[in-house]
C-alpha cells in the first residue's frame, strides 16, 4: 500500500520552504512511516539513520559510521556535531535528514537534542536542511519529546501526526469489495494500513479474521496487547480497564467496582491510554438537555484493540480449545452487527462531511458529534455556526429503518432539548415503505443507502 497522498503532499509544501526545518514526524505501528519517508526521498538528497535500542555510546558508534560510509567523511572528534558537520549535499539542494524511531536516541543522549538544535539553527552544517524525527511511539512524541527538547521545543517546526485511512481511503484500497464489506473490515481493523496490507482479497470477512486474528501465527493474533505492551507498563492494569469498558462498565465508577482499582489510579491509567489514542471519553454534543445526557462514558478509540477485547480476550481459554472457524461461529458471529454500529455511524458521519466539503448541504458545517442520553441517543449532530442542526439517524442492524424507529429519535431529541428541519436517515439495508411514502411529502427528510455511501 502506498502512502497517504496528503501526508506526502504535507511533507512536500514543508520541504519546499525556506531554510531549515525540524519536524517530528509520528504514528502507532503499522502506519507504515518507513513508507512514507521513503516515497518522500525519492528525487531527493537525503541521509537516513535508524535508532536502535542501545546504549549512549554505541549509538554514537554506529551513527559515525554511516555517517562516514555515506559522506566519505573521516572523523576525529566522533561528537553528533561533528557529525552533522560533515553532511552535504554537494549541490544548492536540500538535504533531508531522517532519523528513524529517534525515541532510542534521545532518550539516552541529551548532546545529540543539543547537537540537532544546533543543525537546525544553522550552527554545524549551513543547509538547507530539513529534520524529520520518525517515532512509531506515539506517547514519546507527544509527551516525552517536548519535555526532552525543553525551552528548545520553540525550535521544533512541527509535530506531524500520521493518521490512520479513514473510511473512504478504506473503500477506495478495497474496490473488489462492496461498501458493506467494507466497513466490517474498517469495524475490525480500523484503517491501520499495515493491518490492511495482510487482508487477503479473495478471501471472505471470517476466513482472513480466522487466519489474521484467531490462529495462533496469524499476523494480528496478539497484536491488541503487544501494541499496549510497546508503549506502556502494567499491562495486567490496562488489559483489566479495557476489558472492563469493551464488556459495557464504561464509566468511572463501573469501572471502580468492576477493578477494584482506585479512582485515582483508575484516572490516572485512562489519562494514560488516551495519550495513546487507545480510549477516549464521549462527550455528548452540547444542547439544552444536557441533565437527560449520559456523562463520563469512556469507550475503546483503538478499533483493533477495541475489537480484540470484544470478542477475543475474554474467551482466550476456548481459543485454544477450539478451532477458529469454530471459535469465530461461537462468540464473533451472532454479535458483530450490533458491534459494527458504532463503525457504521462513524462512516455516516464522514460521508456528511463529504458532503460539507462539497457544499451539498442546506449549510457549512461548524462541529458534529452524537448525544448520548441516559435513555435513547441521537447518532449525528451537525451544527453551523448560527446553530442550525441536521440530524443523522443510523440503521446497520436492522432489516428495515421503520416509522418506529424514526419516532424514537424525534422521543430523544425532545429529551436533549433539540430541534432541526433537516434530517439524514442512514440504512445499511432498506427503508420501510411508510418511510419511504413519508418521506416523498415531507422534503426536510433525506433517505441514504448503502448505495450511495
Amino acid at each position: 500500500m502506498n502512502a497517504k497522498g496528503t501526508d506526502l503532499k504535507k511533507l512536500e509544501e514543508m520541504y519546499k520552504e525556506t531554510g531549515n526545518q525540524l519536524i517530528v514526524l509520528y504514528g502507532q505501528k503499522g502506519a507504515q512511516l518507513q513508507q512514507l519517508v521513503k516515497e518522500f526521498s525519492e528525487g531527493k538528497k537525503y541521509f537516513y539513520y535508524r535508532c536502535r535500542q542501545a546504549s549512549a555510546e554505541l549509538q554514537n558508534k554506529m551513527f559515525g559510521e554511516e555517517i562516514a560510509r555515506n559522506f566519505d567523511a573521516k572523523l576525529t572528534k566522533f561528537t553528533y556535531d561533528e557529525y552533522f558537520n560533515r553532511i552535504k549535499t554537494g549541490d544548492p539542494s536540500k538535504l533531508v535528514l531522517i532519523i528513524d524511531e529517534a525515541q532510542y536516541l534521545m532518550k539516552k543522549d541529551p548532546e545529540f537534542v543539543k547537537s540537532l538544535i544546533k543543525l537546525r539553527m544553522k550552527r554545524l552544517y549551513p543547509g538547507p536542511v530539513m529534520i524529520l524525527l520518525v517515532s512509531s511511539s506515539i506517547v514519546w512524541a507527544m509527551k516525552d519529546a517536548p519535555e526532552l527538547f525543553g525551552e528548545d521545543i520553540r525550535h521544533v517546526d512541527a509535530f506531524y501526526p500520521v493518521e490512520n485511512l479513514n473510511f473512504l481511503e478504506v473503500v477506495r484500497s478495497f474496490p473488489e469489495y462492496s461498501v458493506a464489506e467494507s466497513i466490517k473490515i474498517y469495524g475490525s481493523l480500523g484503517g491501520v494500513p499495515d493491518y490492511l496490507d495482510h487482508w487477503d482479497r479473495k478471501a471472505d470477512f471470517k476466513t482472513n479474521i480466522c487466519n489474521l486474528v484467531l490462529s495462533k501465527d496469524g499476523y494480528l493474533y496478539d497484536e491488541a496487547e503487544r501494541l499496549i505492551a510497546g508503549e506502556l507498563r502494567e499491562l495486567s492494569v490496562y488489559n483489566t480497564i479495557l476489558a472492563t469498558i469493551a464488556a459495557g462498565k464504561n464509566k468511572l465508577n463501573d469501572l471502580y467496582h468492576e477493578t477494584g482499582f482506585s479512582r485515582a489510579k483508575i484516572s490516572v491509567y485512562m489519562k494514560n491510554l488516551a495519550e495513546f489514542d487507545i480510549v477516549e471519553k464521549l462527550v455528548s454534543f452540547e444542547t439544552g438537555g444536557w441533565e437527560n445526557a449520559k456523562k463520563g462514558v469512556y469507550q475503546i478509540q483503538n478499533t483493533f484493540v477495541n475489537f480484540w477485547f470484544k470478542f477475543v480476550y475474554p474467551h482466550l481459554s476456548d481459543l485454544f480449545l477450539m478451532t477458529a472457524e469454530e471459535f469465530y461461529d461461537t462468540y464473533i458471529a451472532e454479535e458483530l452487527d450490533q458491534y459494527l454500529e458504532r463503525y457504521f455511524r462513524n462512516v455516516c458521519m464522514e460521508y456528511l462531511m463529504i458532503l460539507n466539503q462539497m457544499h451539498r448541504l442546506p449549510f457549512k458545517i461548524h462541529k458534529m458529534g452524537t448525544w448520548v442520553g441516559k435513555t435513547g441517543s441521537i447518532d449525528i449532530i451537525a451544527q453551523s455556526s448560527d446553530r442550525q442542526n441536521i440530524i443523522g439517524f443510523c440503521n446497520w442492524n436492522e432489516p428495515l429503518m421503520t416509522m418506529a424507529m424514526c419516532e424514537d429519535m424525534a422521543t430523544a431529541m425532545s429529551k436533549a432539548k433539540i430541534t432541526s428541519e433537516h434530517y439524514y436517515l442512514f440504512s445499511a439495508t432498506d427503508f420501510e415503505p411508510a418511510l419511504k411514502q413519508y418521506v416523498l411529502r415531507d422534503p426536510s427528510f433525506i433517505l441514504i443507502d448503502m448505495k450511495e455511501l
